[in-house]
């Protein structure tokens, strides 16, 4: 049994992860602004990010598990570091280039509804009607928000929410078997070799269809590149799998909530957005949805 300090421990890890991956839509539009496309900002991040990545795997590497860990657990790694941290990360900062970084957070939202769902299919995990209730009204919020944007940029819009939805889907993926292999792997193991995998297929990516000369772009870039990819990639990396650790899947996807609030707040001090009035009708059902699924019973096994 869990004790109730170490889910209180967790909830706060898990809003601290949230809101350092909250700030990289921010960054990574700010990126946007000297010209630089979303693959040379995407590689610029896993850059950075993978000596940490490398370092921290081969130390855990050398500690014993606890548990026997299969060779097809090590390909379910491969499996959520390709589809969880590269294809989400790809649809993201691909979709950013087509909406503002608040409306992409509001509609990444979607994701915790998802890995309730997914939860549900594959691991059998009761939805109660409170949960029901919170998803239906967030879809809804989503939707309205959504709106109010696409009646300024129109076709942008459309195709920038289908890949930031596509984003929900890959990382919710990611978050349920995360779930589950991370007692099996270890909270730094895991997520270490996780993020090896995406930095290379990024890589990979990167060298067989860019044409940008990575050593060409200006200091700026460089700079938020390093940021995102300390700031909102290795560090929030490792708490967001300590928190789904230590409170699961599930009831880290009901905090992840405070996700969209907090890029709302970043991206109007750093980039003078500013929600519509739909938007912050769209917002405030988000919010309402959350608080619902926050006032279920929680239990601590």
């Amino acid at each position: 049994m869990k004790s109730k300090k170490s889910f209180v421990y967790g909830i706060l890890l898990g809003i601290l992860g949230i809101v350092l991956f909250s700030s990289k839509a921010v960054m990574v539009k700010l990126a946007y602004k000297y010209d630089v496309d979303a693959l040379s900002v995407l590689l610029l991040r896993m850059l950075f990010s993978f000596p940490f990545y490398l370092v921290i795997a081969i130390i855990y590497s050398r500690k014993k598990s606890e548990v026997s860990i299969l060779g097809k657990d090590y390909a379910w790694v491969l499996f959520f570091g390709f589809l969880g941290y590269y294809l989400s990360s790809y649809f993201d900062f691909v979709g950013l280039e087509y909406i503002s970084a608040s409306l992409e957070r509001i509609i990444l939202f979607l994701y915790p509804t998802m890995v309730l769902v997914f939860n549900k299919i594959f691991l059998q995990k009761p939805i109660t009607k409170i949960q029901i209730i919170a998803i239906a009204l967030s879809y809804l919020g989503i939707i309205v928000a959504f709106w109010g944007e696409a009646a300024v940029t129109g076709k942008e819009a459309f195709i920038g929410g289908i890949l930031i939805l596509l984003c929900a889907i890959t990382y919710a993926t990611y978050l349920v078997g995360s779930g589950w292999l991370i007692p099996k792997l270890g909270v730094v193991r895991f997520t270490s070799y996780a993020m090896l995998v995406s930095c290379v297929c990024v890589f990979i990516h990167y060298g067989v269809f860019s044409r940008t000369n990575i050593l060409n772009l200006s200091w700026q870039v460089y700079l938020l590149g390093f940021l995102i990819a300390i700031f909102a990639t290795v560090i929030p990396s490792y708490l967001v799998s300590e928190a789904i650790n230590r409170i699961n899947s599930s009831n880290f996807a009901v905090i992840s909530g405070i996700g969209p609030i907090s890029t709302i707040v970043l991206a109007s001090i750093f980039l003078n957005e500013h929600l519509t009035l739909m938007q912050w009708i769209g917002a405030f059902g988000v919010i309402v949805g959350i608080w619902l699924v926050s006032i279920k019973k929680k239990s601590f096994a």
